[in-house]
């Protein structure tokens, strides 16, 4: 199901995610290393993954997306 992303693929998939999100800081950073997936932070601060899949030949992206609760204001 995933495959490795290419660098323009991460270019492109930064600019695309920077502005659907309108976050200027977001980036798309490479695996850290072989068989990891992509890392989307925002200010240097990992938030997340994103895995590519070309099943059939069809290419999407897949966000997965980390909140944890110490990081959300008091109710």
């Amino acid at each position: 199901m995933s495959a490795s992303l290419s660098a323009s693929e991460i270019t492109r998939l930064q600019s695309a995610l920077r502005r659907l999100l309108g976050s200027p800081e977001l980036t798309v950073n490479p695996a850290p290393r072989a068989g990891m997936s992509v890392e989307l932070a925002v200010k240097g601060e990992v938030i997340g993954t994103i895995h590519r899949d070309d099943e059939d030949g069809d290419v999407s992206y897949a966000v997965n997306m980390v909140v944890l609760e110490e990081d959300l204001p008091r109710a």
